[in-house]
């Protein structure tokens, strides 16, 4: 079997990854997202693959790519309607609430005027993050409209494209904590709380992880917010990573004091390195295990099909 890997960095994630696809004897086709040319009113890749394992940093390239691969009836982890749906937080946030996954409250807006009249709306403290990043990059909580008018000034001096969408949300008082659980094919692998003395737990910026035992609540939330992005996903995982839906997720919870937990956003790129440990669940391995069953599903259907 053949493998296209799709990234920019090799990571400890991705080393983990390649190891366990070696081990396996899959064989690897290295695919920089830099380097890719892709004749896409060709009839096939440049190179026969069963998928493709999507591990690009960058939303906008890993779109295309996986859009490409797709069109030639490659399977693709993740397929692009979770990547798309995922790399906007104002479209995850829109589908999170159609599909009645409780989160945070947030409004969108377009302006500076209009972003003012949006907090004072939420009321303060609250959270401004850009549309479109990861790893809690220019996320910040601000306390009144003093601090909000000057980072508005100054999204409104850098300009561009990533400023042009306000994306402001309630603060939630979370207990110094909040969880990331892992969904794979439909399937919640495990759970870590991230606590960090910061706000932001993100482990890219210090938190420390601990386990979280899956109760039938965070399970069923989990399942929920990953088929709201996933629409393969028909909700029947059938206790394995091959049954349920095409994507692997991560989902970001806060606990709300009176409204319990909340979805605070859907990742399309999972980070695991410090979830294995505290977990003792193999995320590399029921990666690549859903790969290689998606890889699998794909060759019959086109063996059907002829």
């Amino acid at each position: 079997m053949r493998i296209a890997f799709l990234h920019t960095r090799i990571r400890v994630e991705e080393r983990l990854l390649l190891d366990e696809l070696e081990r396996r004897g899959v064989e690897i086709e290295l695919l920089h997202a830099d380097e890719a040319a892709l004749d896409i009113t060709a009839d096939a890749p440049p190179r026969p693959v069963d998928a493709l394992f999507d591990r690009c940093l960058s939303n906008t390239k890993a779109c295309a790519i996986v859009r490409a691969f797709t069109s030639w009836g490659v399977p693709c982890v993740n397929p692009p309607e979770a990547l798309e749906n995922c790399a906007d937080k104002g479209r995850t946030t829109a589908l999170l609430r159609r599909a009645g996954v409780p989160s945070p409250r947030t409004i969108l807006a377009f302006s500076p005027e209009s972003a003012l009249d949006a907090a004072d709306d939420l009321g303060y403290p609250v959270v401004l993050k850009p549309a479109v990043g990861s790893w809690g990059r220019l996320v910040a909580r601000l306390r009144d409209r003093d601090a909000l008018e000057a980072v508005l000034e100054h999204k409104a001096t850098l300009g561009g494209v990533q400023h042009g969408v306000i994306y402001l949300q309630e603060h939630v008082d979370k207990p110094g904590r909040d969880i990331r659980a892992f969904v794979v094919g439909g399937r919640t692998l495990c759970a870590v709380a991230r606590y960090s003395e910061h706000w932001i737990t993100n482990t890219a910026r210090g938190g420390r992880t601990e386990n979280v035992p899956l109760t039938p609540e965070l399970d069923d939330l989990c399942a929920r917010a990953a088929r709201a992005v996933d629409p393969s996903d028909s909700g029947d995982s059938g206790g394995t990573s091959s049954g349920g839906g095409a994507a692997a997720l991560a989902i970001d919870i806060l606990e709300h004091p009176e409204r319990g937990p909340l979805v605070n956003e859907v990742n399309a790129t999972m980070e695991f390195r410090n979830s294995i440990a505290p977990t003792g669940v193999d995320i590399p391995a029921m990666l690549v295990e859903h790969v290689l069953a998606r890889a699998e599903a794909g060759a019959g259907a086109q063996g059907a099909a002829a």
